[in-house]
């Protein structure tokens, strides 16, 4: 028994290979030597002078830091692969910054400060501000950026269903999305979605000209929420509007709603 009881004790002193975090109310999963990749950072410090259970978690027993969920996905970028991309018109920097400096990453710091003081030179230059720290501007899955493309609006939309039972309190019965459309300038569309845009409704159109018939080929609006928002786009409006019907005329049936959203977004 003494014997059993010390390895339990062992074993709850020692950190899995698989971590799961919770960064600022944001979940990560991430492998224990990625999080030792720096030598005396703060997450090494954490996680090889540590024991688990001297590290705070949350109520899932996720190892939890008080810290911009958001941005720690670029310091766990930074841990897997020494090197850092940021996404085009990226405007944390300074925030990023601070966060590396928190997490005790000297040289990540330094990439990140002498970015910004090279862009402010730029801005007392007047020159126009370069793309820093190799933004991401393409992927294997995107068409290259037309002439005049660099400003513009697209509007993302989506037709759903719900059905709401007698009894208002019980959960609504939700349908998933049917499909996204895509409206916008021809090459604003094709520069941001790339392969994944389908034409078939539209096809062959000059990419000077504008189109609502586009459609994306995955109904999940965070992913078309996604590309938008690395190729550098902003949500500047939305909208939804609703219908109800019955099944019956008997007020006791459950109703079906049928709604339709848009989403504008501006760069």
């Amino acid at each position: 028994d003494l014997l059993a009881d010390s390895q339990l004790s062992n074993d709850a002193q020692t950190f899995s290979e698989v971590v799961e975090l919770n960064v600022g109310g944001q979940v990560y999963v991430t492998r224990l030597e990625t999080l030792r990749a720096v030598p005396n950072s703060l997450l090494w410090t954490k996680f090889t002078q540590s024991s688990p259970g001297e590290l705070p978690k949350d109520g899932k027993g996720r190892f939890f830091f008080d810290r911009d969920g958001f941005l720690f996905r670029y310091i766990l970028d930074y841990l897997r692969d020494s090197d850092l991309i940021l996404p085009e018109y990226f405007k944390e920097r300074r925030r990023l910054l601070k966060e590396a400096d928190f997490y005790q990453l000297p040289e990540l710091s330094r990439l990140l400060d002498t970015a910004s003081k090279d862009n402010s030179s730029a801005e007392d230059s007047g020159e126009a501000e370069e793309p820093e720290l190799s933004p991401v501007t393409s992927s294997s899955d995107r068409g290259s950026r037309s002439p005049g493309a660099s400003a513009g609006y697209i509007t993302v939309g989506y037709r759903g269903t719900y059905t709401i039972g007698r009894d208002i309190q019980a959960d609504a019965k939700f349908r998933r999305v049917a499909r996204i459309t895509v409206c916008s300038k021809i090459s604003l569309a094709k520069e941001v979605f790339g392969d994944t845009l389908n034409e078939s409704r539209d096809p062959d159109r000059p990419p000077d000209r504008y189109t609502s018939r586009y459609y994306l080929k995955y109904n999940f609006l965070e992913q078309a929420f996604d590309r938008l928002a690395e190729a550098g786009f902003h949500m500047v409006a939305c909208n939804s509007t609703g219908t109800c019907s019955y099944g019956s005329n008997d007020p006791g049936e459950d109703k079906q709603w049928t709604s339709y959203t848009e989403y504008v977004f501006s760069r």
